[in-house]
């Protein structure tokens, strides 16, 4: 069939022979057009009735992806370029110029179908990785990307050479005159790159990481790394966009140690006033006696301190003299038993530690430090609380106060108390 056949047709129909033939170049554009949608919806109707099914019925998964991506699909696209090509030449064989622009066309066509394919290729190919055993630690969206890119300038010098009518050589002989133009356009994606190479074969960041970086406004959880930014959902919900670059150029707090980990730092620390601080007399030896928790401690304390001043010549009616207990340490050594024995504290493999640091003008500072062993944020929050709540409850059992700057309440007793006098 030409498009002399469509002419004749026009004629017979009582058309003259101009009007004929035009009328008959245009039957035949709408003749192939609608020949290669009718393949292209052939094409798909095959992969979706035939291809798809015989995929669902593998065991294996990965083959599952194929039909997420659109692999298939994009490939029925290249059947109406195989259309045109094969029966454009022969409906319009006395038009040459149609068939070089119809080739023109059907070349810059199948470029942009080839380089759609690849980027469903690399796509499927991203996914697989990602559902593997290190596609986690070792994300590959940030070098699919950069591939894209890389293919994407290479399609579009092969478009340029197909639609001028030139070698590609004489466009990549000239990339070197337009290359700093490139850098300055695509600066961020080429950073981007550099940094996300980085990234990876570091380990310094993957999706689901906890980051902080408050000099970008970001504390939260990593939902996407791509090649040029990282996204971090706040704990507010909100989205933070960090330049990929900007994660190796600034520094960062990545708790993904803590959460492998499976303990959570607790640094925290009382302060006692130490007006309140004492040797413990005999009185509160009694009470310290009747903790449970302080019994090992004591009758070894004890022990000791009896051995030591029966050998020293003092008068041991005065509690200066010789060894003696004291309620803030002895405070301390109910502490460290109280975490030993907590079911929500790590008992083995992390530090462990009750100190006192140097006096200050808020008093003496007993900082307790340990992991709990159960990292998310709430459950951590509730056994820090109530291990507080405990000890700041139990202070007076030892003789022991916090120290707590005076309020407008305090002030205005003590005001009220000089008017009296």
């Amino acid at each position: 069939m030409t498009t002399d056949t469509f002419t004749q047709l026009f004629i017979k129909a009582g058309l003259s022979t101009v009007h004929a033939e035009m009328v008959g170049v245009l039957s035949a554009f709408l003749f192939l057009i609608l020949l290669a949608l009718f393949a292209n919806y052939a094409a798909k109707a095959f992969i979706h009735g035939v291809i798809h099914p015989l995929i669902h019925k593998t065991s294996i998964e990965w083959d599952d992806l194929l039909i997420e991506t659109r692999v298939f699909v994009r490939f029925s696209h290249i059947v109406p370029a195989a259309v045109i090509h094969f029966f454009g030449p022969s409906l319009f064989e006395k038009f040459p110029d149609v068939v070089a622009n119809l080739g023109i066309v059907v070349n810059t066509y199948l470029i942009v179908i080839v380089l759609f394919i690849i980027d469903g290729v690399l796509n499927f190919l991203r996914r697989v990785w990602e559902n593997g055993p290190v596609g986690k630690r070792y994300p590959a969206k940030s070098f699919t990307q950069a591939a894209k890119l890389v293919i994407n300038l290479i399609g579009i010098i092969f478009i340029l050479s197909a639609v001028l009518g030139k070698s590609p050589l004489v466009f990549f002989s000239s990339l070197g005159a337009v290359t700093a133009i490139l850098l300055l356009i695509f600066k961020d994606a080429i950073l981007g790159l550099v940094a996300g190479f980085q990234l990876s074969v570091n380990h310094m960041i993957m999706v689901g990481d906890w980051i902080e970086m408050p000099g970008r406004g970001a504390d939260g959880d990593v939902i996407d790394v791509s090649l040029t930014t990282v996204k971090v959902q706040n704990w507010d919900k909100t989205i933070t966009t960090i330049p990929t670059y900007a994660l190796i150029s600034d520094s960062f707090k990545n708790w993904r140690g803590m959460s492998e980990s499976g303990g959570r730092r607790i640094k925290r620390s009382l302060n006692i006033d130490m007006r309140t601080i004492q040797f413990a007399d005999e009185q509160l030896l009694e009470r310290f006696k009747r903790i449970r928790l302080l019994r090992p401690y004591l009758e070894q304390k004890l022990e000791d301190i009896q051995k030591h001043n029966s050998e020293v010549e003092n008068d041991l009616a005065e509690l200066i003299n010789g060894r003696r207990l004291t309620n803030i340490g002895t405070f301390r050594a109910y502490c460290v038993a109280y975490l030993r024995n907590h079911p929500k504290i790590h008992q083995s493999g992390m530090t462990l530690l009750v100190r006192q640091l140097a006096p200050t003008e808020k008093g003496i500072p007993i900082e307790i430090y340990c992991f709990t062993n159960d990292t998310a944020w709430v459950n951590f929050e509730d056994i820090q609380g109530d291990l507080f709540d405990h000890l700041l409850s139990i202070l007076p059992e030892f003789g022991l106060s916090t120290y707590q700057s005076p309020s407008g309440a305090d002030l205005e007793k003590a005001g009220s108390a000089l008017q009296l006098n």
